[in-house]
Order: structure tokens, then C-alpha cells, then sequence
């Protein structure tokens, strides 16, 4: 939006300038302000309005402060009893701050004076004003209006790494004819008839013309997920999950659900990288931001825009480990913080015995995006995990990639359900505490508790009979 179609007589814009005026901030102070914030939201009105123009009144101060600073002047008692929220959009370079060290763990804050409306005392606030450091097609910002929790520290990084040992061979001489489509051109979702890469999804595309998940697959999805019994399952000879490393045994295997895939086009294909079947592969694009909650679960993730059901959020991003691997690290770090790591077992019933370096996971403590801010919510999460191949036909590797479950609205937190069950009493991994606020939610004993939530800590089991080796099947 120009500024110069801002005037007075828009509705909208006499509403806003009423909220300053009662505190006395002239016109000239809020025009090119509100400009600046509509020209970044992209012409929408719905962060600007919240909190009663809070965010605007922000930016205006803000504005005004920097405006004095570079003057040389004091601040003075301008802002001294104005109720004030830190923005979701991306207001005035005075919040922000980018990572000081290149490639390095994201730490780097700018605190803001305290201010106060009444008896209501805020804390410093902190924000970054993207995350990623440029490697995402979006910034990501992360605010804290609370400003209790220290800076998460992790690198971030767009794509999966492998840590040491984790097998993963990527090559296009392994992508045979019938695994790809190298016949086809432009947009492979134009064609009279699906491509060879639709063959994992029944033949039929997965995506719609608008980029979303169909809703056939994505509810087949949901309900493999909610009665995973219902559907077929493979059961290994070995399986990684059972092994107890101590004393060298085996478990018995319950069993690995063979789960629906996505097969998006890549580049041994004939199609262009706008084509409808290539969704995962090009990255993030809704406007996201990590936030600190209220609710005791630690930081978040929330959409700045409205999003309809079946759209792509984001990836879930980390080093790929062996279950080995992920054990050791668990024992190692045990009194930290840990993301929850996801086990890729599509394919592990399938062999006769499976090699330590194939049976994989993910873990984004150390290395991730922001899927590792994704909080759990029990049975009625809005967001659901979906395996995406895309350049190889290996099922021991595959890509996690995150759908909406339903119409979520702007402002509101992407939830994911972890699938945990907070009973299981043998698993080597203490369960967090959850605080999902949810009412179907699975952790009965500490529902409703307003104690202060254990998510992200791993605490390994003791070392005992039949103990698992990184046994997680979700975050």
C-alpha cells in the first residue's frame, strides 16, 4: 500500500489516528508510521488493530525515540504510562538484531525500556527480527513479551544434515525411469493424466491447483495417525527400537505402520520447479513467528496470516543420526534441553536385518529450523506430520513435512500432536509435562497443572533390561 493513499477519511485510518491522538500523539507522528507497518504487512490491517493499535502506538514511540536519540536529546517521560505490546510484524529496527556471530548458535538480543501502564510492569522485551539469517525464502521473526526465557540457542539451518554416521545416499543414477517423470513438461498437475511420480499416492496428485493438500489424502492421513491399528503394518526381524545396546538382546517389534507418502517431482523429472507437484522441496512461504507463550509451554510457533486447510507450514529440519547416535547423545546431554527427535522408520520392516548407519533420525537440538519451536497438543492438534519423498527412493530417509489440519486463523499457535503416550512407564525417555491445555488432553495427572512445563528435556533411562535405543516416534 502507497503512503500516499493514507488519509483521514479511510475508516480505518481515522480509527487508528483517534487511538494516538487520545494519548497525543499529533497526526504527522502516526501517518508515515501506519504507512510503514501496512506497506510490511502487506497492506493488512488485522496486526496493526491488536491490542487496541498497541502495536501502532509501539512502532509510533519507537519511532519517536529513535527519532531522539540520533538528536542527541534525553528520552524524557513520553511513554511513562502507555500500555504497550510488542508487535508480531516486523515494525522498527530498533527491536531487532540478527545473530552477531555468522553460522553461529542464535543468541543476540536488544532490550527496550521498561515501561507501564497502571500497576502493570513489564519486563524487558526481546526480538530477532528473522531467525533463519537469510536462508529461507521468508524472515522469521521471534518476539518475547515476557522476557523470562533466555535466547534458544541452536543453529539454524534449512535443510537436513547428517551428523556422523547416518547412511544417506543421494545419487541420480539411483533414480530409476520409474521414479520420476523426465517426460514431462512445465506443470506436471496441467497434464490429461497424473505423472509416474503420482504412483505413491494412488495415482492421484496429493496437491491441488492452489498448492494445498486434497483433503481425501490429508484426512486418510489423520485417520492412520488416530487408529494407526486399523491399517497394515510390517513388523522387523531386528528392529532398532528393541535393541539393548547394553547387553547386546534383542525386543520384540511392535510393529511399523506403513504410512502414505508424498512422491513430489525433482530433478531427474521433465517438469519446471513451478509445478504443482513440488510443494515441500521449495520451502517455507507462510509468514511465521517463534514466540514466547503464556501457557507455561516454553516458546512457540504462530502463523501472522490465515491459513486454510491442507497448506504446507514448514519442514521439520535437524541432523540426521542413527538411533545409536541419538542414545549416546541422549545419555551425554542428559541434564539439557532437548528438542523431542523423530524417528524415520517408513521401510525398517522390509529388511531382514537392518545395519545401525540405515535406522534414522532427526534431531534439531543442536542443529534445526523453526519446526523445533512446534509445541505438542494432544488429539486435537492443527497441524499434522506427513513423509514427502523427493530425491530419493530410499525409505530409510524421507522428509517430514507439516500440514494444517483445518483453517487456522492469523495470530493463532501451529500445534503438532507427538503421539505420546504419558503412561508409558518402561519407555527410557521421561515424557515432558504437558500443558497443551487441550481437553482430550492424554496427561491426565498434570492437567491443568500450572507448574512450569518440562518440555524439551530428554532424561535418558537408567541402564537396564529391555531399554530402547532413541525409541521416539515423534517430536
Amino acid at each position: 500500500m502507497e503512503r500516499a493513499m493514507l488519509t483521514d477519511k479511510d475508516e480505518k485510518v481515522r480509527k487508528a489516528l483517534e487511538k494516538t491522538r487520545e494519548l497525543s500523539i499529533p497526526d504527522e507522528k502516526t501517518m508515515p508510521v501506519l504507512a510503514k507497518l501496512l506497506e510490511e504487512a502487506d497492506g493488512s490491517w488485522s496486526l496493526i488493530k491488536l491490542d487496541n493499535y498497541s502495536v501502532l502506538i509501539d512502532a509510533v514511540l519507537s519511532a519517536d525515540e529513535e527519532k531522539k536519540q540520533s538528536e542527541g536529546s534525553s528520552n524524557g517521560n513520553r511513554g511513562k504510562n502507555l500500555k504497550v505490546n510488542d508487535s508480531p510484524a516486523t515494525l522498527k529496527k530498533s527491536y531487532e538484531t540478527r545473530s552477531a556471530t555468522s553460522g553461529s548458535s542464535i543468541q543476540g538480543v536488544q532490550n527496550q525500556p521498561q515501561l507501564s501502564n497502571g500497576d502493570r510492569k513489564r519486563k524487558y522485551k526481546k526480538k530477532i527480527s528473522d531467525i533463519t539469517k537469510g536462508s529461507e525464502r521468508v524472515e522469521i521473526s521471534l518476539v518475547d513479551d515476557v522476557g523470562s526465557e533466555p535466547m534458544p540457542k541452536f543453529t539454524y539451518i534449512p535443510h537436513n544434515i547428517v551428523y556422523q554416521s547416518a547412511y544417506l545416499h543421494v545419487s541420480l543414477a539411483r533414480i530409476s525411469d520409474e521414479d520420476c517423470c523426465a517426460n514431462c513438461e512445465g506443470n506436471c498437475l496441467s497434464a490429461d493424466f497424473p505423472c509416474t511420480c503420482a504412483r505413491e499416492t494412488s495415482g492421484e496428485y496429493a496437491y491441488t491447483n492452489e498448492g494445498l493438500l486434497e483433503e481425501k489424502f490429508l484426512d486418510t492421513c489423520l485417520k492412520m495417525k488416530k487408529e494407526p491399528d486399523r491399517f497394515h503394518k510390517v513388523y522387523c526381524k531386528d528392529c532398532p527400537l528393541e535393541r539393548d545396546h547394553n547387553k547386546g538382546t534383542h525386543g520384540k517389534c511392535d510393529g511399523h505402520l506403513i504410512r502414505k507418502f508424498i512422491k513430489e517431482c525433482w530433478r531427474k523429472c521433465g517438469c519446471d520447479m513451478q509445478c504443482g507437484n513440488r510443494v515441500v522441496q521449495r520451502g517455507i512461504s507462510c509468514k511465521l513467528q517463534v514466540y514466547f507463550t503464556q501457557e507455561g509451554k516454553g516458546w512457540g510457533l504462530r502463523t501472522l496470516h490465515d491459513l486454510p486447510k491442507g497448506t504446507f507450514i514448514c519442514e521439520y529440519i535437524g541432523e540426521i543420526l542413527t538411533n545409536t547416535e541419538l542414545y549416546e547423545r541422549n545419555i551425554r546431554f542428559s541434564g539439557e534441553r532437548h528438542t523431542y527427535p523423530v524417528t524415520l522408520d517408513a521401510d525398517w520392516g522390509s529388511e531382514k536385518e537392518l545395519k545401525d548407519e540405515e535406522a534414522l533420525c532427526l534431531d534439531a537440538t543442536i542443529c534445526g529450523n523453526v519446526a523445533r519451536f512446534i509445541n505438542h497438543r494432544c488429539e486435537d492438534a492443527n497441524m499434522i506430520d506427513i513423509p514427502v519423498e523427493i530425491e530419493t527412493p530410499d525409505r530409510h530417509y524421507y522428509h517430514i513435512a507439516f500440514f494444517t489440519l483445518r483453517d487456522v486463523k492469523a495470530m493463532d499457535e501451529l500445534t503438532w500432536d507427538y503421539m505420546i503416550d504419558f503412561n508409558d512407564k518402561s519407555h527410557p525417555v521421561k515424557a515432558f509435562r504437558c500443558c497443551c491445555g487441550s481437553e482430550s488432553c492424554r496427561d491426565k495427572k498434570t492437567k491443568g497443572s500450572q507448574g512450569k512445563s518440562e518440555r524439551r528435556k530428554i532424561v535418558p533411562a537408567k541402564k537396564q533390561s529391555g531399554s530402547k535405543v532413541g525409541a521416539l516416534k515423534r517430536k
